[in-house]
């Protein structure tokens, strides 16, 4: 016999007008949901699909418009040498001289993954090495069996790899940029990767608390000089046992090439703007010196100018280098220096 509901009262959430089987056949459909619900939650996801997974958010961007010369093959040739040798990179050097373009070209070279991270102020070792992305605590109850009562607690544990696990695991190549930005602390535990071949996670236990270093795995690090604000001096430990390769600006010719490439412009104004820049970097303090970059950034202004007789060129260069000056006084200091720069290249066309 079944019941026809004329008066769908609910009590407590359940409806009064339910026979014994109807209840029944709700517990059960209500007991499958929970079972796959648990089951979905608690699988054990695929380690190949979460390490690609991760692995592209740290990703090495592409490199564009990077220019060979003997100059830049003779570093190449000492980068790659230290690399096969087993030893970890450091590139040392003025910022906007190039380092960041060479290390990606050089770790793609090696035809393996390349991973990134950029170092700052707030990275930890947690950010090099990974940790547990979640921890949750789920219990299940059976509340519909009179005078029984059923809980199960489920707990998720999912470790992420970041950067440096990853490259250590699977033999990738690290770049680690702007590397002197980061508090010594955190990179600490470099120490035995690049020593012993062991990447210890502290937070793990037993056998999965170290990884031993797959024989392809390398690591280049940049850093700007130590003149410039926000940096900290690495350890003496760690320094030791890398290689440290400085890199100063390039030389004309090549400078002149790596404008070319990136903005598109003539020759002839592409020297006369590096001339620019070289003369305006003799004459500034250390950490002051326009670097390549500013060529790039001057040539790039120049090709969107477009007929705009607005804008001079004096007008682009004094906004270029205008990004490190803390007062008027120094601005105008800039300013008269730019004219100065202008005035002593070789008048050429421009545009």
């Amino acid at each position: 016999m079944r019941y026809v509901v004329t008066h769908p009262r609910r009590v407590r959430g359940e409806s009064v007008h339910q026979t014994s089987w109807e209840k029944k056949l709700l517990l059960s459909k209500e007991r499958e949901e929970i079972h796959v619900k648990v089951q979905s939650q608690t699988a054990p996801r695929d380690p190949e699909a979460l390490r690609k997974e991760i692995e592209e958010a740290y990703l090495m961007p592409d490199v564009e418009h990077f220019v060979e010369t003997p100059e830049v093959r003779e570093t190449e040739a000492r980068m790659k040498l230290w690399l096969e040798a087993g030893y970890p990179v450091h590139l040392i050097g003025p910022t906007g001289c190039g380092k960041t373009s060479l290390a990606m070209h050089v770790a793609r070279q090696f035809d393996r993954p390349v991973v990134w991270i950029n170092g700052d102020e707030s990275i930890t070792t947690a950010d090099l090495i990974g940790g547990y992305s979640q921890i949750e605590n789920e219990s299940v109850r059976d509340k519909y069996i009179h005078n029984v009562f059923k809980s199960r607690d489920v707990m998720k544990v999912e470790w992420v790899d970041n950067p440096l696990s990853l490259a250590c695991k699977y033999g990738y190549t690290l770049i680690y940029n702007e590397f002197s930005r980061t508090k010594p602390a955190a990179n600490n535990v470099f120490l035995s990767v690049f020593e012993e071949g062991v990447l210890e996670l502290p937070t793990k236990f037993g056998e999965d608390r170290y990884i031993r270093v797959h024989p392809e795995f390398r690591a280049i690090l940049t850093s700007n000089s130590i003149e410039y604000a926000g940096i900290h001096r690495p350890q003496d430990a760690l320094l030791d046992r890398m290689v440290g390769i400085y890199t100063d600006y390039y030389g004309y010719e090549t400078e002149v090439r790596i404008v070319m490439e990136h903005t598109g412009l003539t020759e002839d104004v592409a020297r006369r703007v590096v001339e620019i820049v070289r003369y305006l970097r003799e004459r500034l303090p250390d950490a002051q010196k326009p670097g390549t970059r500013a060529c790039i950034m001057i040539g790039k202004g120049l090709r969107m100018l477009n007929g705009n007789s607005g804008i001079s060129l004096d007008q682009i260069c004094i906004d270029v280098i205008a990004n490190k000056t803390s007062s008027r006084k120094e601005m105008e200091e800039k300013r008269e220096l730019v004219y100065e720069a202008i005035a002593a290249v070789q008048e050429g066309p421009c545009g």
